[in-house]
């Protein structure tokens, strides 16, 4: 166990990439960090790190933020129920703690919105604790060199790779090993094309001389990705534009879009539009698209309508082109802005 720990910790003082966040033991600004790149590569979530930080110096100035403004940042990012979490953690750190992260592995994760993970990565990077933290590539890499096939998604995996990590964690530089062996995953130990030939643990690794590699980590259970449709409604005159605002414990909560109907296929009936009292006839197709999320596919249809007066359309909200703009909208969203109102 030594000798890995040797290895990884060489390597990584050599290949390290230089980041913001591993400059830092502000806890706030490694908790940031976190949250940004979970589900995120690093070269898309460091504009996002550098923006936060800008417009939130502090845990107070987060805490004291409307949600549209922190929604705002975050557009583009997905899984919107980070920056949510993002927000309201902030405010609990605010009132519980007056502002200051707890320097504890329990306190950090009494905080709503930190898990296991989180919590070990701000107690051993910003406080030296010694606490391990596993995510996919610190599973990836342990899963193949100590040759383990306990799936990592049961309750069995977690335990056994928590343990091992806790095992080899040492307590004079925990910080050094944590980095170590989730850049080497990120980096080195990949998921499709490990680069085992120079590797430095090749000798001693379970997997690469025989290319193990690619059945490992496991996964007992499939994603099971179901087909949404989702019919939108330009709905446009005289510089007002129809908009709607997500309030459903659904996909983009809290984020604005046009008025929509969803339908379980493609086809978009006179039976559906009653709701919106619109005449299938007077609508063009102006734009298709897909947005693939990790258990859904969104096929998204949005529409223009022939002569189109806001009056017609009694109950729907309204604002300026020019305040659409200003507005968090999601990633579907962005992309028909950008095309046809930019």
């Amino acid at each position: 166990m030594a000798h890995f720990v040797l290895q990884i910790n060489d390597w990584y003082r050599l290949n390290a990439r230089s980041l913001p966040w591993r400059e830092t033991k502000n806890p706030y600004f490694i908790w940031l960090s976190e949250v940004i790149l979970q589900q995120t590569r690093v070269d898309q979530g460091l504009n996002y790190y550098l923006k936060f930080i800008h417009a939130f110096p502090t845990v107070e100035n987060l805490a004291l933020a409307d949600e549209e403004h922190v929604l705002k940042l975050w557009q583009g990012l997905g899984y919107y129920s980070r920056a949510r979490n993002l927000h309201k953690t902030a405010k609990e750190v605010v009132e519980r703690f007056n502002g200051e992260f707890p320097a504890s592995y329990i306190d950090l994760l009494s905080l709503k919105g930190i898990g296991p993970y989180t919590a070990a990565a701000i107690a051993s990077f910003a406080f030296d604790l010694q606490h391990a933290v596993v995510d996919g590539n610190v599973y990836r890499v342990l899963s193949r060199y100590y040759g383990i096939d306990t799936p990592i998604d049961s309750t069995e995996g977690k335990k056994e790779f928590q343990s091992l990590a806790s095992t080899l964690i040492p307590a004079d530089q925990p910080a050094l090993f944590n980095q170590s062996i989730m850049e080497f995953g990120a980096l080195f130990c990949t998921p499709a094309n490990p680069n085992c030939e120079q590797c430095p643990l090749l000798d001693s690794c379970q997997s690469g001389s025989n290319q193990l590699y690619k059945q490992r980590p496991i996964k007992a259970k499939k994603t099971t990705v179901r087909d949404r449709y989702f019919h939108y409604f330009h709905i446009e005159f005289d510089q007002q534009i129809a908009i709607h605002k997500r309030e459903s414990k659904d996909v983009w909560q809290h984020l604005y879009e046009f008025p929509m109907i969803e339908t379980t296929t493609a086809e978009l009936l006179n039976t559906d539009l009653a709701s919106l009292s619109i005449d299938s006839a007077r609508l063009n197709t102006q734009y298709t698209s897909k947005h693939i999320l990790s258990h859904q596919r969104i096929h998204a249809i949005f529409y223009t309508l022939n002569e189109t007066v806001l009056a017609d359309f009694q109950g729907l909200n309204t604002v300026s082109l020019s305040t659409l703009h200003d507005l968090p909208i999601h990633r579907l969203m962005h992309r028909y802005v950008e095309k046809y109102l930019s």
